[in-house]
């Protein structure tokens, strides 16, 4: 708990630095009059730090072994509750508070003094000599608004040697100004479109939610092209009504927005506050200070956007929540749509998880009565769902190194003929996912991972998806040394791309994958394109399911149906199903009918059925059934613990031991240690151990008390991951 930090009993004070130490350091005040929040400056070691006060320091602890605070930074201080949530999330992950507070402070320029640039204003008597073109700017200089040169020159029509001159006389004068200039602000009090009965009966919880200043969770669940996004800009529409307040809109991948922005900035006038891993230095520092002083309003953001010191936080927004990159894998370990209940609730906010197709937690939370649960049924505009067949693959005869059906193929050659654009989906980046060498039959592995190459056939390479790791490709065999005798195995999108340029010669094309959609100038030019009709047949991974509205595209091709459905991850029918409805939702989103063709050689699986049926309640209700019986999520928790080191041995005995000293717990299970199926990442050997429990078990405590009691391993490292997505 924060213990206020007063003029009265400023004895020391305890201040938390964004490192991995396991306690907060006791600082003396030296005269300076702090509160909880405030980022300061500190001696450590031999170095100055800034980390933030976190309240009053410990009266056991000596004052002459106490170093001084140095400094006080001019930054708006974190809000009690955001100090409340980095102990939250710490608490929650098994985290060094440090480590989450770091997530917070991972912009370095914030903490400079701002900077400034010489600005001029009309602020002394006219000149002696007043030139016509003089007379011309001073004519237009009608306001104090600060102006560059530049601007000066422009606003009069005359040159920049005019405007200097009048800086000589001292007509102009110079201002100091902040550099970063504010953000434009969005409007709430313009018409949005008119809403169908469900999105305005949607909207009004939202508002009624926003009115009241309460902490209300809802699942917004809404058929592909439903209007999910203009419901919940009605709610920033009100939340902009109240002038301190501020909007977080999480999305899965900000580089993929670029159609949400515009239609954003359509509707309020102004753009929103982006952050993303793609800013530059100077509009990280810009974007950071806006939210910590408010004037941010709403902001648009991947997962690291939570951590972003909100001033007044009045709404939250998770969109595509059900995506797994909401999942944060390295680091402090979190999934960014669970702390964003979190951290509304904190703030008394209502938060949105929309989605089309939502994960089972929250969709058991809202079916509970856990969460509020929004739905709308019908397409937006009247528009209907895509029809969806299967191609059992099994039953076609295909040419070697071909992958598109004879029916597939049909369907393409209509569609384009129609004037009417085409979506291939293989959810699998480069060429082909593995290299074999026909002759001794060698397998190009990653020497840091226990995964084959990529062959990447745009830039030559051989490319590891795990650790990065590439390699102009051999002409010859590493292995016999063989030349000519290496052939891929598999497709990849750019093999399909290859196929597709060979069977439909005069079709424009465009491949769409993390390797071509680099940032989100790139996306909006692809968009561009599409939009435009100057593409007939696009081949995409799984970034072209991420809510894009395409007019024209009625075709969507599912190459392989299957791939996701492979392996024995617990969520593999729930992620597959999620994104086979998503990429077939981008087909026939207005007035032309959709159709969509899965290619799969399990016609009879679940999830396949499902689809093509139409069926999503009757598939869900069946996993959700089995999960009940097993206690798995979510009706069951789940931590994972994986052991890693570069010596393989070290890592086992290791886990081994780990697994001797396994909590014995009425409704607590632990299962392994057992390679991870990715046994090997970027040089060091990984096992895992699971830990399942009954969903009202005190998790974190156990977990937390079988760690505290095992003997550190000099070349082992411990993970913890709370809630675990994925199992690799």
């Amino acid at each position: 708990m924060n213990h206020p930090v007063t003029a009265h009993n400023q004895e020391s004070v305890r201040v938390l630095l964004p490192l991995a130490l396991p306690l907060t350091l006791d600082y003396l005040p030296d005269g300076m009059d702090l509160s909880p929040g405030q980022f300061v400056r500190v001696p450590l070691s031999a170095r100055s730090r800034i980390g933030v006060v976190w309240g009053a320091g410990s009266p056991d602890v000596p004052r002459e072994k106490l170093k001084s605070v140095e400094a006080i930074i001019d930054v708006p201080p974190l809000s009690a509750q955001h100090m409340q949530f980095v102990d939250w999330v710490a608490a929650y992950t098994l985290s060094l508070p440090g480590a989450v507070l770091r997530m917070s402070m991972n912009v370095p320029d914030a903490f400079l003094p701002p900077p400034m640039r010489t600005l001029y204003v009309r602020g002394g008597p006219d000149p002696e000599n007043m030139t016509s073109e003089r007379a011309a700017l001073l004519e237009r200089l009608v306001d104090q608004h600060p102006r560059s040169v530049r601007e000066l020159a422009l606003l009069g029509q005359v040159g920049e040697g005019v405007v200097r001159g009048l800086v000589k006389t001292g007509t102009l004068i110079p201002v100091e100004c902040n550099r970063d200039e504010p953000y434009p602000a969005p409007d709430g009090g313009g018409r949005g479109p008119t809403l169908s009965a469900q999105q305005h009966d949607a909207s009004k919880a939202l508002i009624d939610a926003l009115k009241e200043k309460r902490f209300a969770p809802f699942l917004l669940e809404g058929v592909t092209g439903a209007g999910k996004t203009e419901v919940y800009f009605e709610a920033i529409a009100e939340m902009l009504k109240d002038p301190d307040a501020q909007a977080l809109v999480l999305v899965p991948e900000i580089a993929l927005t670029s159609q949400w922005l515009d239609r954003f900035e359509a509707r309020f006038g102004a753009a929103p506050v982006e952050w993303h891993s793609d800013l530059g230095k100077a509009e990280r520092r810009r974007a950071w200070r806006a939210v910590a002083d408010g004037s941010a309003r709403v902001v648009v953001a991947a997962r690291s956007g939570l951590f972003l010191p909100f001033a007044h936080l009045g709404l939250v927004v998770v969109d595509e929540e059900h995506d797994p990159s909401f999942k944060q894998e390295e680091g402090v370990i979190y999934n960014a749509r669970d702390m964003a209940v979190v951290r509304a609730k904190m703030a008394s906010a209502p938060v949105v998880l929309a989605s089309a197709t939502p994960s089972y937690e929250t969709y058991v939370n809202a079916t509970t009565g856990k969460y509020g649960h929004l739905t709308l049924l019908e397409r937006h505009g009247g528009a209907a769902l895509p029809q969806i067949d299967a191609v059992d693959m099994r039953d076609e005869q295909l040419d070697a190194g071909t992958f598109i059906s004879a029916p597939l193929a049909h369907a393409i050659e209509e569609t384009i003929s129609r004037g009417e654009q085409v979506l291939l989906f293989l959810n699998r980046r480069g060429y082909a996912p593995l290299t074999l060498c026909r002759h001794c039959g060698e397998r190009i592995e990653c020497p840091n991972c226990s995964a084959w190459l990529v062959e990447h056939r745009y830039r030559n390479e051989l490319e590891c998806h795990h650790c990065g790791h590439h390699i102009p490709k051999p002409k010859a065999c590493p292995e016999c040394g063989e030349e000519g005798t290496l052939v891929p195995c598999g497709p990849g999108v750019e093999r399909l791309e290859e196929e597709v340029a060979n069977r439909f010669p005069s079709a424009r094309r465009m491949v769409m994958t993390s390797d071509t959609v680099t940032g989100p100038m790139v996306a909006a030019g692809f968009v561009r394109q599409i939009q435009s009709g100057a593409v007939d047949i696009i081949v995409g991974t799984q970034i072209v399911t991420k809510g894009y509205h395409f007019p024209k595209l009625t075709l969507v091709g599912v190459v392989d149906a299957d791939l996701g459905l492979k392996g024995a991850d617990l969520r593999a029918g729930e992620r597959t199903y999620q994104q086979l409805a998503q990429v077939a939702g981008r087909a026939g989103r207005e007035d032309r009918p959709g159709h969509v063709i899965l290619q799969t050689y399990m016609p009879d699986h679940g999830v396949t059925k499902a689809l093509v049926g139409g069926d999503l309640d009757k598939f869900r209700s069946l996993e959700l059934d089995l999960r009940e019986k097993s206690g798995m999520p979510p009706f069951g928790r789940m931590a994972a613990i994986i052991a890693t080191g570069e010596d393989e041995r070290a890592v086992m005995n290791a886990a081994r031991q780990l697994a001797a000293s396994a909590p014995r717990y009425t409704g607590v299970f632990v299962y392994g240690p057992a390679p991870a199926p990715l046994s090997r990442l970027k040089g060091r050997f990984r096992y895992r151990l699971l830990l399942a429990t009954k969903d009202d078990v005190a998790l974190q405590k156990i977990v937390k008390e079988w760690l505290a009691a095992q003997k550190r391993h000099k070349d082992v490292i411990l993970r913890v991951d709370i809630d675990p997505q994925n199992f690799n």
